[in-house]
């Protein structure tokens, strides 16, 4: 093994994806016009809820059913899922929250060196590919976690994953494939 295997990588979580429902039908009219900071989308059967802290964003559907983006980390989602349930109880409704779960964390990270993506996915083919003419980056599926790699040539890599230690998982498995392929700078 190479000395320079134990390089600490960081790793930067960007967007963490959250579900969970009320149990109650939801009015979406009254959350329109009773609600703050509520972009009402009547064409869609949605109402589209921002928090400021912590930064969320919630599709709220008349069914109970929640989708919040935004949050950088599994506990801020948890915590915004439960204000944004709160501020429905204050509008009146009999909500619950229940059935919380965590469906998709977006993270970021950085390699320290360059990576040659044509051999890159030749070597990793079946799990691994590359189309130029289409996307910049390479995409490597990792089956067993459920994650997916973005990997540009500039050593950049996008990592969707559904939580946050696949997303590590994911980074430590890819990173020994990537060495290998990295370029070589004169």
């Amino acid at each position: 093994m190479e000395p320079d295997n134990d390089v600490a990588l960081d790793i930067i979580i960007t967007n963490v994806v959250s579900v969970f429902r009320t149990r109650c039908h939801l009015n979406l009219r009254t959350i329109a016009l009773e609600g703050t900071n509520v972009i009402y989308k009547p064409d869609v059967g949605k109402v589209l809820m921002k928090l400021r802290k912590p930064r969320i964003t919630a599709s709220i559907w008349s069914s109970g059913k929640i989708i919040c983006t935004g949050a950088t980390s599994e506990e801020e989602a948890k915590s915004g899922a439960r204000r944004l349930a709160r501020c429905l109880q204050k509008l009146g409704f009999k909500v619950k929250f229940t059935d919380f779960k965590i469906v998709n964390v977006l993270a970021v990270c950085s390699m320290p060196f360059e990576i040659r993506l044509p051999e890159f996915t030749k070597k990793n083919r079946p799990f691994a590919s590359y189309e130029p003419e289409l996307h910049p980056a390479a995409s490597y599926r990792i089956k067993n976690i459920k994650a997916t790699l973005q990997i540009f040539s500039t050593g950049s890599i996008t990592v969707t994953a559904p939580n946050v230690q696949f997303v590590a998982a994911a980074v430590e498995q890819a990173y020994p494939l990537l060495s290998e392929c990295r370029k070589i700078i004169r």
